[in-house]
């Protein structure tokens, strides 16, 4: 049995058609910023050390803030680490991962998940 919810759902397809007709395109956020392949894959490496920094700190059980005391940071700082902010360098991410006990074979298969 469908419910009204279901009823309403169109097939995507038939959606992105209408959408087309009227003018609108889809497509990646790589080709709506304009990057280059280079530029797409800087911002990938990134965003995946960011992401292996907080599961890292998580495995640790370990608070931003204690975190922070750890890197002689602050809170806000490892909150914009782990949030891939443009104005953390890949640098210190990885310097950062280490110091708190980040294997380079761990960073390595964090990185090997870039793709």
């Amino acid at each position: 049995m469908r419910t009204k919810k279901q009823d309403n759902k169109k097939p995507r397809d038939e959606k992105a058609s209408k959408r087309a007709a009227r003018g609108w395109r889809s497509g990646s956020a790589q080709e709506f910023l304009g990057l280059s392949d280079d530029e797409a894959a800087f911002i990938a490496i990134r965003l995946h050390l960011a992401k292996a920094m907080q599961n890292h700190r998580k495995e640790l059980r370990l608070t931003q803030a204690a975190t922070a005391k750890l890197l002689a940071s602050s809170q806000s700082r490892v909150a914009k680490m782990e949030a891939g902010d443009p104005g953390v360098t890949v640098d210190l991410l990885i310097r950062s991962l280490l110091k708190l006990g980040a294997s380079p074979a761990g960073i390595g298969r964090a990185l090997g998940r870039v793709g």
